[in-house]
């Protein structure tokens, strides 16, 4: 997508090492960031430098790369994928990685293991950018569906699935892209997605930067502009979406679904196929991360000066907790918006579209 009018993707090889946009630094400071061992590309993950499902798949399989530089044997490739793997739990696209990474390379001698690593890696960017322009043409007519008139669409969502949390194009907000570029108006309501704010920084960034309407809201105004009319359609992206249609997504992902059920607001989930997981039955066995009550309690911004400056939000002592993700029921999902089409959020309809997946 674009950042000051240039293409640009959010990973990409540079001289034997990787560089990632550090999105800890958005909205306010545009820095590329180096990354040159496996510790980088872990460390990337953990802390957010990139987030999304489908940008830590890709930023895993890099780092497999990365940690074979420095010797290919099995026991290198299986604690790269060990190391890699234990970063964030949530992320399907994360375990989808590293197991596709380390069973093409234990299948090769150790001497071809280097130069494949990097290939494979630059394929799994490759098939991500695809998924994601096909989801937002598949998207797109649905936003087409809701057009009316002159006016925009509303379209509302949550947390940041755009082109910051994949390679390219985004997940949830791929439709809104490709129905830019085809001419239809559109304007997006951005929850901010307290704690981390990655709508309020990242999601309202990206529309900035492409030049889409959009309003950053408060979390909680989403159930009041729907009861107003005011939100045509809600698109949301997925960390993992289980066997029988339940979708894990950023923690407040559940409340919206809630108020677009009770007001027949359609409630979309933009799902590239790596984030399904077939292997697990139900949203209840979704593993929900836990992370750090400073991310709650404490607050990131740029002061008048420019200097960027943490505050204290909350009294000393008082407890805060910080699950990442909460699980929305597949019945109160509209469907899931995949590279393949749209489909009903049950196990049948994933498994007519993914048979290879199953």
């Amino acid at each position: 997508m674009l950042v000051q009018d240039a293409p640009t993707r959010t990973i990409q090889p540079a001289d034997g090492g990787v560089e990632i946009i550090d999105q800890t630094r958005l909205p306010h400071e545009f820095v590329w960031r180096r990354l040159e061992t496996l510790e980088d590309a872990a460390e990337a993950i953990r802390v957010m430098r990139v987030r999304g499902a489908p940008l830590i798949g890709a930023t895993a399989a890099y780092g497999m790369a990365l940690a074979l530089r420095f010797g290919a044997s099995d026991t290198q490739v299986r604690t790269a994928a060990e190391t890699l793997a234990a970063t964030r739990p949530t992320a399907v696209n994360l375990r989808w990685a590293v197991e596709r990474m380390a069973l093409r390379l234990q299948a090769l001698p150790v001497s071809e293991r280097l130069p494949a690593a990097w290939a494979e890696a630059a394929a799994i960017c490759e098939e991500d950018v695809a998924q994601n322009r096909a989801i937002g043409q598949h998207g797109l007519a649905l936003i087409r569906a809701a057009h009316k008139g002159d006016a925009a669409v509303n379209v509302l969502t949550h947390c940041n699935a755009g082109w910051l949390a994949t390679v390219d194009w985004g997940t949830a907000l791929a439709p809104v892209f490709a129905a830019q570029e085809a001419g239809v108006p559109v304007h997006v309501w951005v929850d901010e997605t307290r704690p981390r704010n990655q709508g309020a920084s990242l999601t309202a960034w990206e529309l900035a930067q492409a030049g889409i309407p959009h309003t950053v809201i408060a979390d909680n105004a989403g159930g009041h502009l729907m009861q107003q009319g005011r939100v045509d359609l809600c698109i949301v992206g997925t960390d993992r979406v289980a066997a029988n249609g339940d979708v894990a997504n950023k923690i407040g992902t559940y409340l919206k679904a809630l108020a677009a059920h009770d007001n027949g607001v359609p409630f979309w989930v933009a799902a590239p196929g790596p984030s399904i997981d077939f292997h697990l039955a139900s949203g209840r066995d979704i593993p929900i991360e836990e992370r750090a009550p400073e991310e709650v309690s404490r607050i990131v911004g740029r002061a008048e000066d420019g200097r960027m400056v943490s505050v204290h939000l909350t009294p000393v002592g008082s407890a805060c907790a910080n699950p990442a993700f909460d699980v929305t029921p597949a019945r109160l999902v509209s469907g899931l918006i995949t590279e393949r089409g749209v489909c009903a959020a049950d196990r049948g309809a994933m498994a007519a579209l993914f048979p290879d997946w199953v």
